[in-house]
């Protein structure tokens, strides 16, 4: 995981703050980040997921090559968008654009490469690959240890699993491996051809099994390709994606070193309806384990019948009540064996019925669930099945997967560690704040900022780094208020979370200012220190040994033995100085006697 540290010194100018700022800013510019898959076969339509930032709804897909081509663009989110590669595209290495509605746009170079089927001539007769030599690797390295099929001859049409062992040549451990297998030559079927596994550490070896159609365009071939990505990450978060190009042979009708009548398979059939997840989206932006969240769909029949008594079973599941040959049966809907350890249904069952879908028509479709509160963040499938019948009374059980993102936001409370001296106008004052972590895991934390309108600043913004379950950091702040009234502080501390996104938590806090103290008028008007008439008064006078000789002398004659009264500026020399309250005489001091 790349660990973003920005290290601010105490003194360093406010440009360096306003920096950081921009650097945020442009991280959300309008970007690509990856094309899903990277390698397709043209021999059928391909559906091609594009993530990235800044995606506009209205947004448009185009292939740059030897020729350029407009995808249709389905808009999912402003980081994900579908678009459909139709089939018979040439072959080749293609940039692919994303042209936003405001005339923005972005590019990918060789983000997707498109290949022709390879025609061959003699079916292979072992169904494993070669061991693949040892590759050193700091990192997770996910290769194709085996693959096989269930059945030793497939025909168009007929259905099969196939089992892949995945092995990690790495030195690290693969995290959230999903494997997604692009459909073609063959059809995904009940997982919706998406497979996780939440790890695989260096050396080992797991096996996963794909539900696979063949599809009746296999007629005249003898081999066909199934392509296979496989995405993960490192414990660092770091992703990876591998794709793998998997040959299957298969059996042509009529081939055969027997010169008898070969059994006539019979075909999938071609009429029928076909349900399908267009776009979907969470009433909350931001997941996270214990939160409840309305999970909306829209739903599209794309086949050529209309689709009878639907039913949505969430996590996965079956429905009954007729035969293959559409013979009415008895039966209903199995969803309790579905998986529901990372979301669970609320408020109701995970069955729903949706009722009758005709072709080309569309339904929207709603559903409460809840986080696990033990789940890890990170890229969770949710599979979901449809049940529904055509005309005839036929069961279909069609499986997608949709995916849910799961955050961890720190929970963190942003105060004032001790109350704060009053703050005066025009004048610095001290704000004693700290961040406290009150989750229940260890957090790291960005720079924590300080700031307000009609305020300065300085000292305001610090690297908090990590902190443990209840820890805390403390942040003295200094502030000059320009005037009197409520002041609302803005503290922000950025982190960055489990998908290398820069994320930003706002507080906010309030302090009250006080006009600025002016000082008093001393006696006269004047200041404290000055007299009514602006006459300062002088400092205390030094007194000789035979001045304090005399005053001992008065004294035992009862006369006045007090200090001389120094004479205030602005009195002439030699001059009494006037008398404050009448009536009262002002003692002089006699000279020695000589």
């Amino acid at each position: 995981m790349k660990k973003y540290k920005l290290l601010i010194h105490f003194g360093l100018p406010m440009l360096m703050a306003f920096a950081m700022l921009s650097q945020a800013t442009t991280a959300l510019a309008l970007g690509i980040v990856s094309v899903q898959p990277e390698t397709v076969i043209n021999t059928t339509d391909v559906n091609l997921v594009i993530t990235g930032s800044d995606f506009q709804s209205g947004a448009s897909v185009l292939l740059e090559g030897a020729q350029g081509i407009g995808l249709a663009t389905t808009f999912v989110s402003d980081t994900v968008l579908n678009a459909t590669l139709p089939a018979g595209a040439p072959a080749g290495v293609y940039t692919v654009t994303v042209i936003n509605p405001d005339r923005s746009s972005a590019s990918k170079e060789n983000a997707l490469t498109i290949l022709e089927p390879t025609a061959t001539t003699e079916a292979p007769t072992a169904t494993a690959t070669e061991t693949p030599t040892a590759i050193p690797a700091t990192r997770p390295l996910i290769v194709v240890d085996t693959y096989s099929a269930s059945v030793d001859r497939i025909l168009a049409g007929q259905e099969f699993n196939l089992q892949v062992r995945l092995k990690n040549m790495g030195k690290e451990t693969a995290l959230n491996v999903v494997a997604t297998f692009t459909p073609g030559d063959f059809i995904p079927r009940k997982s919706g051809g998406v497979l996780a596994i939440r790890e695989i550490d260096p050396g080992d070896k797991e096996k996963i099994t794909q539900a696979l159609t063949a599809s009746p365009d296999l007629t005249n071939k003898k081999i066909g390709a199934l392509v296979m990505q496989v995405s993960y990450t490192d414990e660092n978060g770091t992703a990876y994606s591998e794709t793998f190009n998997l040959s299957i042979p298969v059996i042509a009708y009529g081939s055969g070193a027997a010169a008898t009548a070969t059994p006539t398979p019979t075909p999938a059939a071609s009429n029928r309806p076909q349900l399908v997840i267009t776009a979907y989206q969470t009433d909350t932006p931001v997941l996270q384990p214990g939160f409840r969240f309305s999970l909306s769909l829209q739903v599209k029949n794309l086949g050529n019948l209309d689709a009878k008594r639907v039913s949505m079973i969430l996590g996965g599941g079956s429905g009954s009540g007729g035969s293959a040959e559409g013979t009415p049966e008895a039966g209903g809907i199995s969803g309790g064996s579905g998986d529901f350890g990372d979301f669970a249904p609320v408020a109701s069952s995970n069955v729903q019925f949706l009722g009758d879908l005709e072709v080309g028509a569309q339904m929207d479709s709603n559903a409460t669930l809840i986080v696990n509160a033990s789940a890890d963040p990170g890229a969770y499938p949710l599979k979901i099945t449809f049940a529904y019948s055509d005309e005839k009374g036929k069961i279909y059980n069609d499986d997608q997967v949709v995916t849910l993102l799961v955050y961890t936001v720190p929970k963190v409370e942003v105060n004032f560690y001790r109350q704060p001296d009053p703050l005066f106008a025009g004048q610095p004052g001290l704000l004693p704040i700290q961040v406290v972590n009150l989750g229940r895991k260890d957090t790291i934390l960005g720079n924590m900022k300080v700031s307000a309108r009609g305020a300065q600043f300085s000292n305001n913004v610090i690297l908090v780094g990590a902190l443990t379950v209840g820890g805390y950091y403390t942040l003295d702040t200094t502030v000059t208020p320009e005037q009197p009234g409520p002041l609302e502080l803005q503290v922000t501390i950025d982190y960055t979370d489990v998908f290398n996104q820069l994320q930003v938590i706002t507080r906010t806090l309030s302090v009250d200012v006080q006009e600025m103290i002016q000082p008093e008028p001393g006696p006269g008007g004047g200041g404290g220190s000055m007299g009514g008439g602006g006459e300062s008064i002088p400092p205390s006078m030094q007194e000789t040994f035979l001045q304090k000789l005399w005053r001992f002398v008065k004294g035992l004659i009862g006369l006045d033995s007090s200090v001389p009264t120094p004479v205030p500026s602005g009195v002439p020399p030699g001059e009494v100085p006037p008398v404050k309250e009448p009536g009262v005489p002002v003692p002089v001091p006699a000279g020695p006697k000589g």
